[in-house]
């Protein structure tokens, strides 16, 4: 079944065309650092906002089309 992806504003969609411009294939990896690292400090809003830009940084990277295709 194929995954729905949410992205919460606009802000999340810059942060991951911002990492895949900076760190290309390791921007998914940089994501997930910053939200453990978050998760470390027990900021949990931070978390979970890594956590969906990773989710997006992913999403963006795949080379193969998602969803319905007009």
């Amino acid at each position: 079944m194929e995954q729905m992806l949410y992205v919460a504003d606009r802000a999340t969609l810059a942060a991951a065309t911002d990492l895949l411009a900076r760190f290309g294939d390791d921007a998914g990896f940089e994501a997930a650092a910053r939200a453990d690292r978050s998760r470390d400090l027990g900021n949990v809003i931070d978390f979970c906002r890594w956590r969906q830009v990773e989710r997006l940084v992913l999403f963006l990277a795949a080379a193969e089309t998602a969803g319905t295709v007009h």
